[in-house]
């Protein structure tokens, strides 16, 4: 498989359905050689380059959105829901670290993640999930040759739950591009930030991340205003983001769709509990042969 520019494997394409979940009307995917679908690409190439985010309004149905609600809504009760002190970089708070490093900054954490394997195969999210057509897309978007599903049983396609009154604090993603669809809306609050490029694969960046971090790097945030159905690719591994606290009586529910430059991929066990609240054999397995990409903090 192999994708230049905003060009797209006709064999791939032809072997996945997207299920008719995706209002294909605007965004085309079982045309991958129109130019429609080519001059969307070449947006999305430029706003990951210029800014490591671009959103797709309205990528799901909008007849389809009131049950992609209701699907995730049912499941939502399932997220492990565990309140918990953390850093940007997701290491433990007690590591050794020098007085003025951004990862002494501390924060409560308090999303909860509804696992894959708690995810119905008929449901809208999974059909997205796993269509080849969408995969062949998300991987030109990216400029990569090909994504592969995670291997990970409870990573690879989850939930993120954020009730009223909670947050998802500022981080960095573990992956270097992020593939979200947000399903239901808080009434207030509930607001995607994020510092672009904040840092590289080559330098952390430590006195711009603890700027943001202690309240000083306003200038540096930027702000999006997301709808239910609309589909967010970002690069997470460089940009230190977050989601405000959550307002009103609603949660802010966002699915979560991991994807892959290399094959079996598999989240560390510490990661994994702290997020899951359990770990599989899989994990355990992966653990004892990982190999870390880049040599950043988390």
């Amino acid at each position: 498989m192999t994708t230049h520019g905003s060009s797209f494997p006709s064999d791939i394409a032809e072997s996945g359905r997207v299920g008719g979940v995706v209002d294909t009307d605007r965004y085309p995917l079982a045309e991958p050689a129109g130019t429609a679908l080519a001059e969307i690409v070449s947006v999305v190439h430029r706003e990951l380059r210029d800014v490591g985010c671009s959103v797709l309004p309205d990528f799901i149905r909008p007849e389809l959105q009131d049950e992609l609600r209701r699907e995730c809504a049912e499941i939502a009760p399932l997220a492990h829901d565990d309140m918990e002190v953390v850093n940007a970089y997701n290491i433990a708070t007690d590591t050794p670290l020098p007085a003025d490093h951004p990862g002494r900054t501390t924060m409560e954490r308090g999303n909860a993640f509804v696992a894959h394997d708690h995810i119905p195969s008929h449901s809208i999210i999974h059909q997205l999930y796993r269509s080849v057509e969408f995969q062949c897309f998300i991987a030109a978007c990216f400029e990569l040759p090909q994504i592969h599903e995670l291997a990970d049983p409870l990573s690879k396609l989850c939930l993120n739950v954020i009730s009223p009154g909670l947050s998802h604090p500022w981080h960095f993603d573990t992956n270097e591009f992020t593939v979200s669809l947000l399903t239901q809306e808080s009434e207030q609050g509930g607001v995607f930030e994020y510092c672009p490029n904040i840092r590289s694969a080559r330098a952390e960046n430590f006195p711009d991340v603890r700027a943001v971090l202690d309240g000083r790097g306003e200038r540096a945030i930027r702000r999006l205003t997301l709808r239910p159905g609309d589909l967010q690719l970002f690069k997470g591994r460089y940009s230190l983001h977050r989601v405000t606290p959550v307002r009103g009586e609603t949660a802010r529910h966002s699915a979560i769709l991991a994807y892959s430059e290399r094959p079996g991929v598999v989240g560390s066990v510490a990661r994994t509990r702290q997020l899951f609240g359990r770990v599989l054999p899989e994990h355990l397995a992966a653990e004892r042969r990982a190999v870390r990409g880049d040599q950043l903090l988390d």
